[in-house]
């Protein structure tokens, strides 16, 4: 499926106060150090402890950072149009079928599984998302192809189970077995089940993730 381009117009996504203070701070280390690189682990630990071990009066000048952040997105979401088909920036999704079998994790979704709980206590139980996803992909590119073989099967055997069960879902609804091909063929298969394209949207793995 082509992805559609990205809104250039919608406002930039509010920054928390921790955010505000790793970005802070990585700019002092790289003005103090500018011909030094930074190791994104070793970083990350540091600012985690860091973080936690600031004063209320300390973390201060980062909350009023967020706060105003915050409303500046706020009025900018407020005078903000989303393109046509979309809702509040996001495109409208179909239905999806409780009964349509989960589609198969990815090796890298299978280690994110596993690593995650861990990557979350590094970094100071955050819940920012993105720190979290960035910490989770570096430690993925430093795994040795022998390292991820064990994820890489569990992603296979997802697979198959997903293609054994697609093919009796398809098989109850009537659907053809073949891949989509076409508009036309896309259509009919959304008008008779109510599902949406498959595609790799965000939305779509945190779904699969929270099924597990």
């Amino acid at each position: 499926m082509v992805r559609k381009a990205s809104d250039s117009g919608k406002p930039r996504g509010k920054m928390s106060a921790y955010a505000f203070f790793l970005q802070t701070y990585r700019d002092e280390l790289k003005q103090r150090n500018p011909n030094e690189s930074v190791n994104f682990a070793e970083f990350s630990k540091k600012c985690a402890e860091k973080w936690k071990n600031m004063s209320e009066v300390q973390k201060k000048r980062y909350n009023d950072m967020a706060a105003s952040d915050k409303l500046r997105y706020t009025k900018e979401m407020a005078n903000y149009k989303p393109p046509p088909g979309e809702r509040g920036g996001k495109r409208k999704r179909g239905k999806k079928d409780p009964n349509a079998p989960k589609r198969a994790l990815s090796a890298f979704f299978w280690f994110c599984n596993d690593e995650r709980p861990a990557v979350k206590l590094a970094l100071n139980n955050t819940n920012q998302v993105s720190i979290i996803a960035k910490e989770l992909a570096r430690r993925w590119g430093l795994m040795r192809p022998e390292q991820r073989s064990r994820y890489e099967a569990l992603a296979q055997k997802d697979k198959e189970r997903y293609e054994k069960e697609n093919k009796a879902y398809k098989q109850r609804m009537g659907l053809p077995l073949g891949p989509k091909r076409g508009p036309a063929a896309v259509a009919q298969t959304s008008a008779m089940v109510q599902q949406p394209m498959e595609d790799d949207d965000d939305e779509d793995d945190e779904d699969d993730e929270d099924d597990e």
